[in-house]
């Protein structure tokens, strides 16, 4: 396999610095290593074997030319070459979890962004190209979805987490909690919240993303709050249905409060959550056990322990299922049932 793509790379570096920028170009190629990967495993290895091998040689391609230039990405179709790779990685179903979180962290170290992997999931198969200039490699919006569950999933399998921040003060992020720049550095998760997206919403509570980021000026509990004040008793259903999946997700509400008051002062949390939203616990969209006025019931504390740990270990969602316990409390575990 190694030997082909070296092949045709000599041809591709005579192509024009732009040749990957149409969609249709990547696809041709795209179709052309597939047909490389399926020959391949005809005669020597299986085709997860050949897919793995052809990504891993894109992947030394890229560093080869980053190293003819200064450990500095050429960018261009030098670049783009890895968009080749990730839809031959969704393609093919790639199960290596660190080949495909070594292209995932390659991508983001040239970028700082997984914009043209997470926009089309979230806003539709046509955003990227108005909102990245780069049109989705991906047919539909639910490919680019599942394509989005297929990179979380192996990106949790290989504990993948990236730098992201200034260079005085960096954190590290998990794929999916990572900041998209194009949404005013807004996690995946929070921009579902504002756009009110509750199918997509799930999916990525589910894999673990956070509700609660630090140094956020409004919390997400903050901003679909305040949205819903807005309806004046008459609320969106998509909007209340994220509030319900989050309220799954999280112990009980969180929304600022002064530094100087602990997680566990209820009673000045309770005040607070009286005084800004008692319309909305009135009309029942902010159960009493999740403001501070009555304590969290057992069940719901231990399903949020249970999914810390798990996330601890990078084994959600995919770790509730070895639980030895009855499908009905998978689906609790899952955020699937209240």
């Amino acid at each position: 396999m190694e030997c082909f793509l070296r092949c045709y790379f000599e041809y591709f570096n005579s192509l024009p610095r732009n040749t990957l920028h149409d969609r249709r170009k990547r696809k041709h190629m795209v179709d052309y290593v597939s047909t490389l990967i399926e020959g391949c495993s005809k005669v020597e290895i299986n085709a997860d074997e050949s897919a793995r091998e052809a990504i891993k040689t894109i992947l030394k391609y890229h560093e080869e030319n980053k190293d003819d230039n200064g450990k500095i990405c050429k960018m261009g179709k030098y670049h783009n070459i890895l968009y080749i790779a990730v839809k031959l990685c969704y393609d093919w179903q790639v199960k290596d979890a660190g080949t495909v979180s070594a292209l995932l962290e390659e991508i983001y170290i040239c970028e700082k962004t997984f914009e043209r992997i997470m926009i089309g999931a979230i806003f539709g198969n046509k955003a990227p190209h108005y909102i990245a200039g780069w049109k989705s490699d991906f047919e539909t919006e639910e490919e680019n979805l599942r394509a989005v569950v297929y990179f979380l999933d192996k990106a949790n399998s290989a504990r993948l987490e990236l730098c992201f921040g200034s260079e005085s003060v960096e954190n590290m992020y998990r794929f999916i909690d990572l900041p998209i720049e194009s949404c005013g550095k807004a996690s995946a998760l929070k921009v579902c919240v504002q756009l009110g997206l509750p199918d997509k919403l799930l999916i990525f509570l589910r894999f673990g993303a956070k509700v609660y980021i630090e140094n956020e000026d409004t919390t997400i509990f903050e901003h679909i709050l305040n949205r819903l004040l807005e309806f004046n008793h008459v609320y969106p259903y998509n909007l209340v249905s994220c509030l319900q999946l989050l309220l799954r997700a999280c112990p009980r509400i969180k929304i600022d409060k002064p530094k100087e008051l602990s997680d566990s002062d209820y009673k000045v949390l309770c005040e607070k959550m009286y005084e800004r939203y008692s319309v909305l616990i009135e009309d029942g969209l902010i159960p009493l056990t999740r403001c501070g006025i009555s304590p969290p019931e057992l069940k719901h504390l231990c399903r949020c322990v249970i999914r810390r740990k798990l996330w601890d270990n990078y084994e959600l969602p995919n770790g509730i299922r070895v639980l030895h316990v009855p499908e009905k409390l998978w689906r609790y575990l899952d955020l699937l049932d209240d």
